[in-house]
């Protein structure tokens, strides 16, 4: 199968995505700087989930520049990312409203686990579709990030019971950890 469908439909979905969380950004009543202070909470949240959004839509881009060929498993494991990640606008809209509510603090944490989870498993279908000597298994190699990634949710999820801002600050620093590119699939296509 070609990889093209498979590249715009995710492209659609976190698009649309994207358009969902920024409307859950209302538009303050008054016409003062104090009229905003409701709304800070929500634009730092929606800010994070952006910033995660771009960065799955990053690596998925550039993994898929490696990807030669594509089957069903593919089509199943990269809809199941796009599923975590279409809970984004929810818990994103969640946790702006609550003021850093344990629960919503939580889920939010909970659903990056899972945003992550479903990132690996489509990287490991993948892999398995191409093989061990492919170039797409040279580019991907070990993934620290991913395993420190889930560690700092997982620490995140609990904190949100016990310090929420402990919490986000954990969330942040996974997202400021991905921010720095990761250059190994631009370094094989360069070859």
């Amino acid at each position: 199968m070609d990889k093209g469908r498979i590249e715009a439909f995710s492209d659609g979905v976190i698009a649309i995505i994207i358009t969902i969380m920024v409307l859950e950004i209302h538009v303050p009543e008054g016409f003062e700087l104090t009229a905003l202070r409701p709304v800070v909470p929500v634009f730092f949240a929606y800010m994070l989930s952006f910033i995660y959004v771009g960065i799955y839509w990053n690596n998925h881009h550039h993994m898929f520049h490696l990807v030669r060929k594509v089957n069903g498993r593919v089509l199943w494991a990269n809809l199941h990312l796009l599923f975590w990640l279409s809970l984004l606008p929810a818990v994103t809209h969640w946790i702006g409203n609550s003021h850093l509510a344990p629960w919503p603090t939580a889920l939010y944490g909970a659903v990056l686990v899972m945003s992550a989870t479903a990132y690996f498993i489509l990287t490991r279908v993948l892999l398995r579709n191409h093989g061990p000597a492919s170039t797409l298994a040279h580019a991907i190699g070990h993934n620290i990030k991913g395993a420190i990634s889930v560690v700092l949710y997982l620490l995140g999820i609990a904190a949100a019971f016990l310090m929420p801002p402990v919490s986000v600050a954990l969330y942040t620093l996974t997202a400021a950890i991905w921010l720095v590119p990761d250059r190994r699939v631009e370094q094989v296509l360069e070859q």
